[in-house]
């Protein structure tokens, strides 16, 4: 989510999955304002029950963020994916997580090889959207200072408006890329903060 190309990071191959110890974090619930602790962990995808995947992936309120995403998200579908996303880790160096919150499946995401770019994802189930902050920290703690990544990028559908909290966050707009025959909006993150571009299809 080439044609802004900002430093392009190597892929470090045969990596394990960083995956940080269990951490605090202070977080708004979903349909209040009422703010408690959390224990936040990172897990393999594999080492979440696959029902649970299935469950959030097609969600209703998560396929309407997920453009690229189908409401017939069954079992089969649901291994085969599991499968591709856990390989990225052995091919690439990095990967996508599960993430637990009090021990609870909350979502899956972090950064997915899109277009030779570690790509970040987040997606979480609409009760823990007020832990969105603390997760997207400790993904882009673990790309910059443990990875040793020199960018990530984000992937948005054009209709996203709403862009101004991506660009608070520093990304910078680098383009667009078409993946599965859908449009997306590239921005991107650099460590270095050094930024060109370049138009890609």
């Amino acid at each position: 989510m080439d044609f802004l190309q900002g430093p392009k990071s190597e892929p470090k191959v045969n990596q394990e999955p960083v995956l940080p110890s269990p951490m605090r974090f202070r977080a708004c619930s979903w349909k209040s304002r009422y703010i408690r602790n959390m224990t936040l962990e990172f897990k393999r995808l594999t080492e979440v029950g696959v029902d649970e995947i299935i469950a959030l992936n097609n969600h209703p309120e998560v396929l309407r963020q997920m453009p690229l995403g189908s409401a017939d998200f069954d079992e089969v579908k649901a291994r085969d994916w599991v499968s591709h996303k856990d390989a990225q880790w052995t091919q690439y160096g990095y990967g996508p997580w599960a993430f637990l919150i009090d021990q609870e499946f909350a979502g899956w995401g972090g950064l997915q090889h899109e277009a030779g770019d570690a790509d970040l994802a987040l997606v979480l189930h609409p009760r823990y959207w007020g832990s969105g902050k603390a997760i997207y920290q400790e993904i882009v703690n673990r790309a910059f200072n443990v990875m040793g990544l020199s960018s990530i990028t984000i992937l948005l559908p054009p209709s996203r408006k709403r862009i101004r909290g991506v660009l608070r966050l520093g990304f910078k707009a680098d383009g667009e890329l078409y993946l599965g025959g859908v449009h997306f909006a590239r921005f991107r993150l650099c460590a270095c903060g050094k930024f060109r571009s370049q138009v890609s299809r």
